[in-house]
């Protein structure tokens, strides 16, 4: 007679529902990997790139290019030190902080750029080594926008760079202008080609990935829709079988039994007026008595007889207090958003989670105090038991009664998440979709 819990042994259709949402999902994710993979080697090396020429050409200098000068520390040595230590200060606030926080501007970003270049111009008069470093400009062009400041961008590093390698100013003459004039030609051009590539293929990336999201969104609103009919028909369902059982049970054993009564009743009435009062009869009537409000109990617990009166927010209140009374310990309720009914298959497997959380309190945890929160989000509802008690480790909750709950929870589209670890308490959470009930639930009425 505890079939309505039977009406719901058909958890697979809530079950395939979510697993139709989760392989959506990875799907999708898999789609993307690619994508994320190539902007995620980008970014560290946008990162990295600086500091690592930097670095390089630093250490070069000091360990071989000084010494093998002959000069000492002073002043050529300590010049240098101190454009370097400008330079970190300058890569760290205008290059590594805002794009790690996703705050790069293009005005900010240009005068990043320029001052860069007036840096490495400024280091290669102390050597040449700092070629190495100057590099990063063909890096940070990427960043200038439009792509026609980018281009440019391209062209000044490539100046400065080849400008300083083949000392074109300090002696030029006509070949050696005609090379550098063709190197930087072929530079800017090979390098700028990447910077136009990257600036006609943004909006197309911009409207893949506001397509990627509108699709996500269609997935998960899919997932919401297909969960809501499944309740729904497991709804219908589980109340046409309550019915049904209802309906047996008042027109088998309910009549049966109070016929038994009647019969019984005349009995002991004929005995008494012999004055032969027989003691098997009086026994036999007080069980058919017990029967028959056993079974009126058992149509009216086809549901929580908490649930009965209330809805989900006082039958948690109800349950709690009681629960409290009984063990001792200190117990909270908490509500928070804005309470709306829910449907019945939904509030009986939130009402189950609760009521099996703190069964297990009371066997297991040794808490002086438990929290019940039940939050009202808008597309989904929440229900949290939370316990100071001694918790356990991670793979020991893996108990018939927590394998019940997940099993009921993902039955109408929700999942359940258990935290705990010894000495901090345990955490049980709860999460299905917010489905409002389509009309008043039936109540069992066979006990007319």
């Amino acid at each position: 007679m505890t079939r309505d819990a039977g009406a719901g042994e058909r958890p697979s259709s809530g079950t395939r529902g979510s697993a139709v949402a989760e392989e959506a999902e990875i799907t999708n994710s898999s789609r993307l990997a690619w994508k994320k993979e190539q902007l995620r080697v980008w970014d560290l090396l946008q990162l990295s790139t600086p500091w690592l020429l930097l670095a390089t050409s630093t250490a070069i200098y000091f360990s071989w290019v000084l010494p093998a000068s002959g000069a000492g520390f002073r002043p050529a040595g300590a010049s240098v030190l101190g454009l370097v230590a400008v330079s970190v200060l300058w890569v760290l606030f205008g290059h590594t902080l805002p794009i790690r926080s996703r705050t790069l501007r293009p005005v900010p970003t240009a005068v990043y750029f320029v001052g860069l270049l007036a840096l490495c111009v400024t280091l290669m008069t102390y050597s040449d080594i700092f070629l190495v470093f100057t590099i990063a400009g063909f890096f940070h062009a990427y960043l200038l926008r439009p792509w026609p400041l980018g281009v440019l961008g391209v062209l000044a590093t490539s100046v400065a760079l080849n400008g300083s390698a083949m000392h074109v100013w300090a002696d030029p003459d006509a070949d050696m202008l005609a090379e550098f004039i063709l190197i930087v030609a072929v530079q800017t051009a090979a390098i700028g080609v990447g910077i136009l590539l990257t600036a006609r293929s943004e909006p197309e990336e911009r409207k893949r990935e506001e397509l990627v999201e509108r699709l996500e969104a269609a997935l998960h609103e899919n997932a919401g829709l297909h969960a809501q009919l499944v309740a729904q028909a497991r709804e219908s369902g589980a109340q046409d079988e309550r019915q049904r059982l209802a309906g047996e049970i008042h027109d088998t054993l309910a009549q049966g039994l109070a016929g038994i009564i009647t019969q019984l009743q005349a009995a002991e009435r004929s005995a008494s007026v012999r004055g032969e009062t027989d003691e098997h009869v009086a026994r036999a009537l007080r069980l058919a008595r017990s029967s028959l409000t056993e079974a009126r109990r058992s149509v009216r617990a086809l549901a929580p007889q908490e649930l009965g009166r209330a809805h989900l927010p006082g039958a948690l209140r109800t349950l709690t207090e009681r629960w409290s009374a009984d063990h001792g310990v200190s117990a909270q309720v908490e509500v928070t958003g804005t309470p709306e009914p829910l449907s019945p298959a939904i509030e009986v497997a939130l009402f189950r989670v609760a009521q099996e959380s703190l069964t297990n309190v009371a066997k297991h945890a040794a808490a002086s105090r438990v929290g019940v929160t039940l939050s009202y989000t808008g597309p989904e509802v929440l229900l949290d038991v939370r316990d100071d008690g001694r918790g356990f480790a991670n793979g020991a909750g893996t108990g018939f009664g927590l394998t019940s709950m997940r099993q009921r929870v993902r039955g109408v589209g929700g999942h359940v998440e258990v935290q705990s670890a010894p000495g901090d308490g345990t955490s049980v959470s709860a999460r299905v979709p917010a489905i409002a009930a389509v009309g008043t639930s039936a109540k069992g009425e066979t006990d007319r």
